[in-house]
C-alpha cells in the first residue's frame, strides 16, 4: 500500500482561493475591461412634438391629420344654433398688437413675402398667395383677413355664451389657425358658411382647411353639425397622411 501524502489544510484553502480568483474578471465589475459593465445608451435625437405641422402648411398651430381626426371625433354634435342676439361688434376684432399694428396688419405681414409697411404699419407692398383659390396678389387692398371659423358661425356653435374677453381672443387669435390672408373675393364667397355649405375652390387646400377648422373648433369647444362633420371628414381624407 502506497504512502499517503497529507496536504496541510491551510495550503488547500490557499489553492482554492487562487482558483476562484482566476475564474473571476480581474478588472472587477464596472471597470473599463469588466465583463459586467453595463453599456451606456447612445444619445438619440429628440422626437418631434406631438401634432407637429406637416410640411407645406401656411397657418400657425396646425396639427397632423391623425390629431385632427381625433379632435373631430371628440367634438360635440349639435343642431345649428340661433343667431338671436348676434352682432359682429360683440367680437372685438383687429385688436392692437403693438407698434401701431393691429391684428389685420400683423397677419398681412406674417402671410406675405417682402411686405413693406408705412409709418402707420399699413402694408404698402408685398406678395400674397391666397390659400383658398391659389391666386397671387401684390396689392394688400385686395386681401381680406379671414376668420377660419367665422364669427357668426362661432356664435351659432357656442360663442353666444362667452364673455367679451373670450370673444375678443377668438377674433384675434394669432397662435391657432384661425386667421389668414386670402383674396377678398374668396373670403366674401365663403361668408359665414360652414364647410358643408362652402369649400375652398382650390381643392388642394382642403387638407389644411379641414385640419384648421377642426383645430379651432376643438380649441374653443364649439359644436359641429352632422353635415359639417361629414364634410370635414371628406376634407381630412384628402390629406396625404
Amino acid at each position: 500500500m502506497g504512502r499517503q501524502i497529507r496536504v496541510p489544510g491551510v495550503l488547500v484553502a490557499a489553492l482554492l482561493l487562487a482558483a476562484a480568483a482566476g475564474c473571476s474578471d480581474p478588472a472587477g465589475p464596472g471597470s473599463a475591461g469588466g465583463g459586467d459593465a453595463k453599456p451606456q445608451p447612445s444619445a438619440s435625437p429628440a422626437a418631434p412634438p406631438a401634432g407637429a405641422p406637416a410640411g407645406g402648411d401656411v397657418l400657425p398651430g396646425m396639427v397632423t391629420t391623425a390629431v385632427a381626426r381625433t379632435q373631430l371625433a371628440a367634438l360635440k354634435v349639435a343642431p345649428v344654433g340661433t343667431m338671436a342676439g348676434y352682432s359682429r361688434a360683440k367680437f372685438t376684432h383687429w385688436a392692437e398688437q403693438g407698434n401701431k399694428c393691429d391684428t389685420r396688419e400683423t397677419v398681412l405681414e406674417r402671410d406675405g413675402t417682402g411686405v413693406g409697411r408705412d409709418g402707420e404699419c399699413r402694408a404698402v407692398s408685398g406678395t400674397w398667395k391666397s390659400l383658398y383659390d391659389g391666386v397671387v396678389v401684390t396689392d394688400a387692398a385686395k386681401m381680406d383677413i379671414d376668420h377660419m371659423v367665422p364669427l357668426a358661425e362661432g356664435w351659432r356653435s357656442g360663442a353666444s355664451g362667452w364673455d367679451a374677453a373670450r370673444r375678443k381672443a377668438f377674433a384675434n387669435d394669432l397662435t391657432r389657425p384661425q386667421l389668414l390672408a386670402v383674396t377678398a373675393s374668396s373670403n366674401r364667397s365663403k361668408g359665414d358658411q360652414s364647410p358643408d355649405l362652402w369649400q375652398p375652390p382650390d381643392r388642394s387646400s382642403w387638407c389644411q382647411y379641414g385640419r384648421a377648422w377642426t383645430t379651432v373648433k376643438s380649441a374653443y369647444e364649439l359644436t359641429v353639425t352632422e353635415p359639417e362633420k361629414r364634410m370635414l371628414t371628406t376634407m381630412l381624407d384628402t390629406c396625404a397622411s
